[in-house]
């Protein structure tokens, strides 16, 4: 037996969980997400709590059951509680400024970047060196920081770009200065 397939997923106070065949609908206060799963898995909902069963000892059903399992705990977790996401901006003239549609970067180009949100994700830059990613789907608020991060990746160097928070850049000597 999957050792995180067989545990029961408690839907916490305030989520409400609606199951259309292999379609999970999850609302709560941080949002509202649907998925298909995996045909081939059982989902049972009883009250406030939630067990997934797999059809047969596969590996393949090994691994869906353990994932489905998953999914679904992310979904109901992002509705409840939501995900976010930090990114910390090194570098002389960079920045982030929050604009109606998203944020405005400076990254050393010759052009600001925009960064448009897409639908169920929150940007902001509590300060012109920090930009924050929230949202219910845990998916999309790690691909959104991806995207964010793949603008300008950390150099080895000086460390100029962007990183996440507590990410630790391995730094490069550079050069040995001449006599």
């Amino acid at each position: 037996m999957s050792r995180i397939g067989k545990l029961p997923i408690t839907v916490p106070a305030g989520v409400t969980v609606k199951l259309d065949g292999q379609t999970l609908h999850v609302k709560g206060p941080k949002g509202e997400l649907t998925r298909t799963l995996h045909a081939s898995m059982g989902i049972k909902v009883d009250g406030s709590v939630i067990t997934v069963s797999r059809p047969s000892d596969e590996p393949a059903a090994k691994s869906m059951h353990g994932l489905t399992r998953t999914l679904i705990a992310n979904m109901i977790e992002g509705c409840a509680k939501g995900y976010s996401k930090t990114l910390e901006i090194t570098g002389v003239g960079y920045k982030a400024e929050p604009k109606p549609f998203g944020l405005q970067m400076a990254l050393g180009f010759s052009h600001q970047i925009q960064v448009k949100a897409p639908a169920g994700i929150k940007l902001t830059a509590p300060q012109p060196t920090q930009v924050v990613i929230e949202g219910a789907d845990k998916e999309k608020v790690g691909q959104v920081a991806a995207e964010i991060r793949s603008l300008r990746p950390p150099e080895p160097y000086k460390g100029k770009g962007i990183k996440y928070a507590g990410e630790t850049i391995r730094r490069k000597a550079g050069k040995a200065g001449g006599k």
